[in-house]
Protein backbone atom coordinates (compact mmCIF):
# COMPACT_ATOMS: atom_id res chain seq x y z
CA UNK A 1 0.00 0.00 0.00
CA UNK A 2 1.09 3.57 -0.71
CA UNK A 3 1.35 6.29 1.93
CA UNK A 4 1.48 9.97 1.06
CA UNK A 5 2.98 12.42 3.52
CA UNK A 6 1.76 15.95 2.90
CA UNK A 7 4.04 18.85 3.72
CA UNK A 8 3.32 22.55 4.19
CA UNK A 9 -0.07 23.51 2.80
CA UNK A 10 -1.19 19.92 2.16
CA UNK A 11 -3.32 18.87 5.11
CA UNK A 12 -5.80 16.72 3.22
CA UNK A 13 -5.74 15.06 -0.18
CA UNK A 14 -8.56 16.19 -2.44
CA UNK A 15 -10.14 13.20 -4.17
CA UNK A 16 -9.27 10.73 -1.42
CA UNK A 17 -12.44 8.81 -0.57
CA UNK A 18 -11.88 8.46 3.16
CA UNK A 19 -13.49 5.53 4.94
CA UNK A 20 -11.64 5.84 8.24
CA UNK A 21 -9.43 8.19 10.24
CA UNK A 22 -6.93 6.29 12.38
CA UNK A 23 -5.41 7.85 15.48
CA UNK A 24 -2.60 5.56 16.57
CA UNK A 25 -0.44 5.57 19.66
CA UNK A 26 2.88 3.96 18.79
CA UNK A 27 5.75 2.70 20.98
CA UNK A 28 7.48 5.91 19.90
CA UNK A 29 4.71 8.31 20.81
CA UNK A 30 1.95 9.98 18.84
CA UNK A 31 2.11 10.77 15.10
CA UNK A 32 1.49 14.26 13.74
CA UNK A 33 -2.24 13.55 13.64
CA UNK A 34 -4.93 11.19 12.46
CA UNK A 35 -4.12 9.15 9.36
CA UNK A 36 -6.72 9.19 6.59
CA UNK A 37 -7.39 5.80 5.01
CA UNK A 38 -9.33 5.31 1.81
CA UNK A 39 -9.29 5.03 -1.97
CA UNK A 40 -7.55 7.35 -4.41
CA UNK A 41 -7.60 6.76 -8.16
CA UNK A 42 -8.97 3.28 -7.46
CA UNK A 43 -6.13 2.31 -5.13
CA UNK A 44 -5.99 1.89 -1.37
CA UNK A 45 -3.76 4.55 0.21
CA UNK A 46 -3.15 6.31 3.52
CA UNK A 47 -2.45 10.02 3.99
CA UNK A 48 -0.75 11.89 6.82
CA UNK A 49 -0.25 15.66 7.18
CA UNK A 50 3.36 15.95 8.37
CA UNK A 51 2.87 19.21 10.28
CA UNK A 52 -0.55 18.27 11.65
CA UNK A 53 -3.89 19.82 10.75
CA UNK A 54 -3.55 23.58 10.93
CA UNK A 55 0.26 23.35 10.64
CA UNK A 56 0.99 23.22 14.37
CA UNK A 57 4.34 21.42 14.26
CA UNK A 58 7.66 22.96 13.30
CA UNK A 59 10.10 20.63 11.49
CA UNK A 60 12.11 19.83 14.63
CA UNK A 61 8.92 19.14 16.60
CA UNK A 62 7.61 16.43 14.27
CA UNK A 63 7.68 12.91 15.71
CA UNK A 64 9.17 11.30 12.61
CA UNK A 65 9.51 7.88 14.27
CA UNK A 66 5.85 7.76 15.24
CA UNK A 67 4.80 8.89 11.75
CA UNK A 68 6.77 6.23 9.89
CA UNK A 69 5.93 3.49 12.40
CA UNK A 70 2.20 4.28 12.23
CA UNK A 71 2.21 4.22 8.42
CA UNK A 72 4.02 0.86 8.42
CA UNK A 73 1.64 -0.54 11.04
CA UNK A 74 -1.29 0.39 8.79
CA UNK A 75 0.22 -1.52 5.89
CA UNK A 76 2.24 1.08 3.98
CA UNK A 77 5.08 -0.37 1.94
CA UNK A 78 5.81 2.78 -0.10
CA UNK A 79 5.94 6.42 0.98
CA UNK A 80 5.84 9.48 -1.25
CA UNK A 81 6.83 12.64 0.56
CA UNK A 82 5.57 15.96 -0.77
CA UNK A 83 7.56 18.84 0.68
CA UNK A 84 8.59 22.40 -0.05
CA UNK A 85 12.25 23.08 -0.78
CA UNK A 86 14.54 25.91 -1.76
CA UNK A 87 16.71 25.74 -4.84
CA UNK A 88 20.49 26.04 -4.74
CA UNK A 89 20.78 25.91 -8.55
CA UNK A 90 19.73 28.60 -11.03
CA UNK A 91 18.18 26.07 -13.41
CA UNK A 92 15.84 24.74 -10.70
CA UNK A 93 13.34 27.57 -10.54
CA UNK A 94 10.58 28.47 -8.07
CA UNK A 95 7.45 26.69 -9.23
CA UNK A 96 9.38 23.64 -10.48
CA UNK A 97 9.16 20.06 -9.22
CA UNK A 98 12.26 18.07 -8.26
CA UNK A 99 12.99 14.52 -7.17
CA UNK A 100 15.58 13.75 -4.51
CA UNK A 101 18.27 11.12 -5.03
CA UNK A 102 20.71 11.87 -2.19
CA UNK A 103 20.63 13.54 1.23
CA UNK A 104 23.02 15.67 3.26
CA UNK A 105 22.09 15.86 6.94
CA UNK A 106 22.78 19.36 8.24
CA UNK A 107 20.48 19.13 11.27
CA UNK A 108 21.82 19.72 14.77
CA UNK A 109 21.18 16.45 16.58
CA UNK A 110 17.92 17.50 18.22
CA UNK A 111 15.84 15.00 16.22
CA UNK A 112 15.69 11.33 17.14
CA UNK A 113 17.36 9.76 14.14
CA UNK A 114 16.65 6.04 14.52
CA UNK A 115 14.23 3.45 15.83
CA UNK A 116 17.25 1.71 17.31
CA UNK A 117 19.15 2.34 20.52
CA UNK A 118 18.23 1.95 24.18
CA UNK A 119 19.17 -1.73 24.13
CA UNK A 120 18.43 -2.61 20.48
CA UNK A 121 21.43 -2.12 18.19
CA UNK A 122 21.24 -2.04 14.40
CA UNK A 123 23.03 -0.26 11.55
CA UNK A 124 21.09 0.16 8.29
CA UNK A 125 22.76 1.20 5.04
CA UNK A 126 21.57 4.50 3.54
CA UNK A 127 24.14 4.76 0.74
CA UNK A 128 21.24 5.02 -1.69
CA UNK A 129 18.52 6.44 0.55
CA UNK A 130 15.58 6.68 -1.85
CA UNK A 131 13.81 4.05 -3.92
CA UNK A 132 15.08 4.22 -7.51
CA UNK A 133 12.05 2.29 -8.80
CA UNK A 134 9.58 4.65 -7.13
CA UNK A 135 11.51 7.68 -8.40
CA UNK A 136 11.35 6.23 -11.91
CA UNK A 137 7.61 5.71 -11.61
CA UNK A 138 7.13 9.31 -10.52
CA UNK A 139 9.15 10.44 -13.54
CA UNK A 140 6.97 8.32 -15.84
CA UNK A 141 3.80 9.74 -14.32
CA UNK A 142 5.10 13.29 -14.80
CA UNK A 143 6.04 12.53 -18.41
CA UNK A 144 2.55 11.15 -19.06
CA UNK A 145 1.06 14.59 -18.34
CA UNK A 146 3.98 16.57 -19.83
CA UNK A 147 5.05 17.86 -16.45
CA UNK A 148 8.79 18.68 -16.35
CA UNK A 149 10.61 17.39 -13.30
CA UNK A 150 14.23 17.78 -12.17
CA UNK A 151 15.96 14.51 -11.25
CA UNK A 152 19.20 13.33 -9.59
CA UNK A 153 19.14 16.03 -6.91
CA UNK A 154 20.87 16.15 -3.54
CA UNK A 155 18.79 17.59 -0.69
CA UNK A 156 20.33 19.28 2.33
CA UNK A 157 18.17 19.02 5.43
CA UNK A 158 18.65 21.89 7.88
CA UNK A 159 17.35 22.20 11.40
CA UNK A 160 15.16 25.29 11.15
CA UNK A 161 12.83 26.81 12.06
CA UNK A 162 14.81 29.91 11.15
CA UNK A 163 15.64 30.49 7.51
CA UNK A 164 19.32 30.13 6.70
CA UNK A 165 22.18 32.60 6.40
CA UNK A 166 23.91 33.36 3.10
CA UNK A 167 27.06 31.65 4.41
CA UNK A 168 25.08 28.48 5.07
CA UNK A 169 23.44 28.69 1.66
CA UNK A 170 26.82 28.97 -0.08
CA UNK A 171 28.22 26.10 2.00
CA UNK A 172 25.38 23.77 1.10
CA UNK A 173 25.57 24.71 -2.57
CA UNK A 174 29.33 24.85 -3.11
CA UNK A 175 30.96 22.70 -0.43
CA UNK A 176 28.29 20.05 0.10
CA UNK A 177 27.28 20.14 -3.62
CA UNK A 178 23.58 20.10 -2.78
CA UNK A 179 20.85 21.19 -5.18
CA UNK A 180 17.93 21.61 -2.76
CA UNK A 181 17.50 22.68 0.83
CA UNK A 182 14.61 21.91 3.17
CA UNK A 183 13.77 21.12 6.79
CA UNK A 184 11.67 17.95 6.84
CA UNK A 185 12.99 15.04 4.76
CA UNK A 186 15.37 13.87 7.51
CA UNK A 187 15.28 11.71 9.51
CA UNK A 188 12.06 10.73 7.72
CA UNK A 189 13.84 9.11 4.76
CA UNK A 190 16.28 7.22 6.99
CA UNK A 191 13.52 5.95 9.26
CA UNK A 192 11.64 4.70 6.22
CA UNK A 193 14.68 2.64 5.29
CA UNK A 194 14.84 1.21 8.81
CA UNK A 195 11.17 0.28 8.41
CA UNK A 196 11.95 -1.38 5.05
CA UNK A 197 9.68 1.08 3.24
CA UNK A 198 10.36 2.38 -0.27
CA UNK A 199 10.70 6.17 0.01
CA UNK A 200 10.70 8.98 -2.55
CA UNK A 201 10.53 12.72 -2.07
CA UNK A 202 8.89 15.01 -4.60
CA UNK A 203 9.93 18.55 -3.77
CA UNK A 204 7.96 21.67 -4.59
CA UNK A 205 10.44 24.46 -5.27
CA UNK A 206 9.34 27.69 -3.64
CA UNK A 207 12.45 29.93 -3.66
CA UNK A 208 16.18 30.29 -4.30
CA UNK A 209 17.12 30.13 -0.61
CA UNK A 210 19.47 33.11 -0.10
CA UNK A 211 22.60 32.52 -2.21
CA UNK A 212 21.60 34.91 -5.00
CA UNK A 213 22.93 38.50 -5.00
CA UNK A 214 19.43 39.92 -5.52
CA UNK A 215 17.78 40.18 -2.07
CA UNK A 216 14.34 40.10 -3.69
CA UNK A 217 15.02 36.44 -4.61
CA UNK A 218 15.80 35.39 -1.04
CA UNK A 219 13.54 32.96 0.78
CA UNK A 220 10.73 34.39 2.90
CA UNK A 221 7.28 33.27 4.00
CA UNK A 222 5.79 35.75 1.54
CA UNK A 223 7.85 34.26 -1.31
CA UNK A 224 6.71 30.81 -0.27
CA UNK A 225 3.02 31.65 -0.56
CA UNK A 226 3.50 33.44 -3.89
CA UNK A 227 4.33 30.23 -5.73
CA UNK A 228 3.30 27.37 -3.48
CA UNK A 229 -0.35 26.79 -4.37
CA UNK A 230 0.31 26.50 -8.12
CA UNK A 231 3.33 24.25 -7.51
CA UNK A 232 1.29 22.02 -5.20
CA UNK A 233 -1.38 21.69 -7.88
CA UNK A 234 1.27 20.45 -10.34
CA UNK A 235 2.48 17.86 -7.84
CA UNK A 236 -1.06 16.61 -7.20
CA UNK A 237 -1.59 16.21 -10.94
CA UNK A 238 1.45 13.90 -11.03
CA UNK A 239 -0.04 11.75 -8.26
CA UNK A 240 -3.10 10.79 -10.28
CA UNK A 241 -1.41 8.81 -13.10
CA UNK A 242 1.15 7.53 -10.60
CA UNK A 243 -1.37 6.00 -8.19
CA UNK A 244 -3.54 4.78 -11.05
CA UNK A 245 -0.72 2.59 -12.43
CA UNK A 246 0.70 -0.59 -10.88
CA UNK A 247 3.93 -0.21 -8.92
CA UNK A 248 7.00 -2.31 -9.61
CA UNK A 249 8.40 -4.51 -6.88
CA UNK A 250 10.61 -2.75 -4.35
CA UNK A 251 14.27 -3.74 -4.47
CA UNK A 252 15.41 -6.32 -1.93
CA UNK A 253 18.01 -4.01 -0.35
CA UNK A 254 15.05 -1.89 0.81
CA UNK A 255 12.48 -4.58 1.60
CA UNK A 256 15.12 -6.59 3.49
CA UNK A 257 17.14 -3.70 4.93
CA UNK A 258 17.02 -5.21 8.42
CA UNK A 259 18.03 -8.71 7.37
CA UNK A 260 21.67 -8.33 8.40
CA UNK A 261 21.49 -4.98 10.23
CA UNK A 262 20.46 -6.15 13.70
CA UNK A 263 23.38 -6.74 16.09
CA UNK A 264 21.53 -7.48 19.34
CA UNK A 265 20.58 -11.17 19.63
CA UNK A 266 16.82 -11.53 19.38
CA UNK A 267 16.64 -13.66 22.52
CA UNK A 268 17.93 -10.63 24.46
CA UNK A 269 15.07 -8.41 23.31
CA UNK A 270 12.11 -7.73 25.56
CA UNK A 271 8.62 -8.66 24.45
CA UNK A 272 7.84 -5.01 23.71
CA UNK A 273 11.01 -4.63 21.63
CA UNK A 274 10.21 -7.77 19.68
CA UNK A 275 6.72 -6.47 18.95
CA UNK A 276 7.79 -3.14 17.45
CA UNK A 277 10.64 -4.79 15.57
CA UNK A 278 8.18 -7.25 14.04
CA UNK A 279 6.18 -4.30 12.63
CA UNK A 280 9.31 -2.86 11.00
CA UNK A 281 10.20 -6.25 9.53
CA UNK A 282 6.80 -6.91 7.91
Amino acid sequence: MLAIIGGSGLYNLKGLQIDSERTLVTPFGAPSGAISCGEYEGQRIVFLARHGIGHRLLPHEINYRANIYALKALGARRVISLSAAGSLRQQIKPGDLALVEQYFDHTRGHRTQSFFGQGVAAHVSTANPVCAALNSEIQSAAAAIDQPIHINNSYACVEGPRLGTRAESFFLRDAAKCDLVGMTNLPEAFLAREAQIAYSSLCLITDYDCWMDDPSQHVSVDKFFEVYSDTLARAIRVLKPLVGSPFTETASHIRQALKSALLTPREQLTSAEQQWLEVLER
